[in-house]
């Protein structure tokens, strides 16, 4: 089979962390006879820096082309300064906006070898921690309208919150849906006691939830649920939320299970096509230098298999790979202790290739 795959590599590490993953993807294509094709387009800092703009019409055009987007970071302190419309991070809004990524799927999973990189306590650890959680995409705050005005002499400024009842239903089928092939339990977090938009998100949720009778449901504020993932995380199986909450709960998931280094995301529309990248940031300080763990990103290349392509074997022999490779005790210096076989950006690609078979 050919696949058509839309490379954004990026800024700080994005191309150091691209560049390690795809000689996984070559190895899973001599392997099992595939054909992945590349096609690389500009987005972020560097599209500002050379075109003038976060990114183009042309280069959407591109993604929606191919059959899957594969993205490294964008952004950094460099264009900090710049205006709303010219930050590296509006790439990001218009490709989920205008490709119709309304679904982020984040999976937070201890791996036995990184729990001493756990910052929890070991009776915690012990239990597991293996959730996914489902963010919402498109809507909320930081979609909706927003602005500054002049209020008696001081300058103000405001962002609104909005969601639909389509919005939220869209997400909670797919929250439901993978929850249903998980442990079969769903965590909807919100901020009902405060925030009408939560208010109707609840109500939603539980029209929904008569359709899932399988499905074990619960509610839970979002102030509570940043405690609870560090006090039991290994109460959740699956957890649907808001954008702005998903994208806190997430970053606050991703230590718990070891380094923002290890996690992978896959962002999804009503399609298979999807946009994969690591859920961590452009980290220019380390750019350059060969330390950046790229696994979180082969891990993404293996959600891509899985998700977009339908390549179940061919994603697990990345996953089984990367296992295989921390077994060992081979680490990048963010998940390195004092045992570990600490290795490079461009050593661990290689080590995860080997060990794929």
């Amino acid at each position: 089979m050919s696949y058509n795959i839309t490379l954004i590599k990026g800024d700080g590490i994005g191309p150091e962390i691209i560049n390690a993953a795809l000689p996984v993807l070559d190895k899973i294509g001599k392997i099992y006879n595939h054909n992945f094709q590349f096609e690389e387009i500009l987005a972020g800092g560097c599209s500002i820096d050379k075109i003038g703009e976060p990114i183009t019409d042309e280069a959407l055009e591109v993604c929606r082309r191919g059959d899957a987007v594969l993205l490294g970071a964008v952004g950094g302190p460099k264009w900090d300064n710049l205006s709303g419309n010219l930050r590296p991070e509006k790439a990001l809004f218009r490709l989920r906006g205008e490709l119709g990524l309304f679904t982020n799927i984040r999976p937070a999973f201890l791996h036995h070898a990184l729990r001493d990189a756990c910052p929890l306590k070991k009776e915690l650890t012990d239990k597991g921690i293996d959730l996914i959680i489902v963010r919402e995409l498109t809507g909320g705050l930081y979609f909706g309208e927003r602005g500054r005005y002049n209020k008696n002499g001081i300058e103000t400024a405001f962002d609104t919150m909005p969601y639909s009842v389509a919005e939220i239903e869209r997400i909670g089928r797919v929250a439901f849906e993978i929850a249903r092939k998980r442990r079969k339990k769903l965590c909807s977090v919100d901020k009902a006691n405060v925030l009408e938009t939560s208010r109707l998100w609840r109500e939603v949720m539980h029209r929904l939830r008569e359709d899932y009778p399988d499905v074990e449901y619960s509610d839970m504020l979002v102030d509570n649920a940043a405690m609870q993932l560090v006090r039991a995380p290994y109460q959740f199986d699956v957890i649907v939320t808001e954008n702005m909450f998903g994208d806190i709960l997430s970053d606050e998931a991703s230590i718990i299970t070891g380094s923002i280094g290890m996690l992978p995301s896959a962002s999804m529309g009503s399609t298979t096509f999807g946009m994969y990248e690591p859920i961590h940031g452009s980290a220019p300080e380390i750019a350059g230098r060969d330390i950046a763990n790229p696994i979180a990103t082969i891990l993404s290349v293996a959600m891509m298999l899985r998700y977009s392509f339908d390549l179940e074997t061919e994603a697990q022999a990345i996953e089984k790979a990367v296992v295989e490779v921390l077994n060992k005790g081979y680490r990048t210096g963010d998940i390195a202790d004092k045992e570990s076989v600490v290795v490079g950006t461009r050593e661990m690609s290689r080590l995860v290739c080997e060990s794929i078979n």
